[in-house]
């Protein structure tokens, strides 16, 4: 009896005390998964200067650009009335040569006080290594691709950074994807940005506008994009070998660019070779020529959670120019001795500010493909 007592004693305490542990985490626990949410997210001070919102909000415009006026496009078909002009719209789009023959350059538009602000948000800035005289056509190669590659577009496709100004007489087409001038408005906004096609037909064209007509082509292309990660510079060169040649066959020095930060301003899901979601990225870039990395940045109101890119300093250093004679039909000897002095440019550029621009970074610069 004595030591049945004891147990049923000893129960009761134990019981007590576990009871009063439970409560304890339960009451330190939220119970709303909606509070859990809340304690993750870092949500934007209700106090921010009113530069930086409009920074923001530059960002988030341009980010969301394509999906909005693709929207807009289709919630006008809903009225009628407008459908011819809709109609010739859809036909005037198809039947347009400005991407292929540089675009609608506009000095207003890319000087406008928003990419101000959009380049402002990272900071974006550039820095000018050697004088480019604008007595001949030039090829920029940029480096790395990135997510998106809102270096590319600081620099070359507006003048928020002030290329112009460091490089008067030679005027800037940032080349892109024949796709994008399919889509309705978004197209008219870069090609008076004097955004191109890159197109090899659109390359010559531009080309052959003579001295001081430049081309910048983003080099890694779609396959690079998979390898963007903060920290990180995996380059896809080897085989690109396709605007060495343009450069060659018109005379164009050839730029190497490199920007110090492009990698940063994303996070990418792991995609490693061999896994189903790169079989899956490398397909559909097969298919539609552009590919989908999987990455995620901060939100509107918030640093963590969205689609928007963080704020991590972007700078593009414009590398020494490596002059080429022009011959129309050069051999591989000559365009790999080419790539072998554009790849020793763009190493020296790497090595001599990788200290200053790339503190963080995790590896060095490396050739995977």
């Amino acid at each position: 009896m004595e030591a049945r007592r004891a147990f049923t004693s000893a129960s009761k305490t134990f019981s007590s005390s576990a009871l009063r542990e439970r409560l304890t985490t339960l009451a330190a626990t939220p119970l709303k998964p909606v509070a859990s949410l809340h304690a993750q997210i870092d949500f934007v001070p209700a106090k921010i200067p009113r530069k930086r919102r409009l920074q923001t909000l530059a960002v988030a415009a341009y980010s969301t650009m394509i999906a909005t006026m693709s929207f807009v496009f289709l919630m006008l078909w809903s009225f009628p009335p407008l459908w011819p002009l809709l109609a010739a719209y859809v036909v005037w789009m198809y039947v347009d040569k400005s991407p292929e023959n540089g675009g609608r350059f506009s000095s207003r538009a890319r000087e406008s006080r928003f990419w101000k602000y959009f380049a402002d948000y990272y900071p974006s800035s550039f820095l000018k290594t050697c004088d480019l005289p604008p007595d001949r056509p030039y090829v920029f190669g940029y480096h790395p691709h990135g997510i998106i590659g809102m270096g590319a577009i600081c620099t070359f496709g507006t003048e928020a950074t002030g290329f112009s100004s460091a490089f008067p007489g030679i005027v800037p087409h940032l080349l892109t994807l024949t796709s994008n001038f399919r889509i309705p408005f978004y197209r008219e906004v870069i090609l008076a940005l004097g955004i191109c096609s890159v197109s090899k037909q659109s390359c010559s064209n531009i080309l052959k506008g003579g001295p001081g007509q430049a081309i910048t082509i983003v080099v890694g292309g779609a396959a690079e994009s998979l390898s963007a990660r903060p920290g990180t510079a995996d380059l896809t060169l080897r085989k690109r070998l396709g605007f060495i040649k343009i450069a060659i066959q018109h005379g164009a020095d050839l730029v190497p660019v490199f920007s110090f930060g492009e990698n940063d301003i994303y996070q990418q899901m792991p995609n490693e070779k061999g896994t189903l979601v790169h079989s899956f990225q490398k397909k559909f870039q097969n298919v539609f020529g552009f590919t989908l990395p999987l990455f995620h940045g901060r939100g509107l109101l918030n640093y963590n959670l969205g689609l928007m890119p963080y704020r991590r300093r972007i700078v593009t250093v414009v590398g020494r120019p490596i002059p080429v004679v022009r011959c129309e039909k050069p051999t591989l000897e000559e365009v790999m001795e080419v790539q072998s002095q554009y790849i020793e440019e763009l190493m020296r550029i790497w090595n001599t500010y990788k200290d200053e621009f790339a503190r963080t970074r995790r590896r060095e610069l490396s050739i995977i493909e």
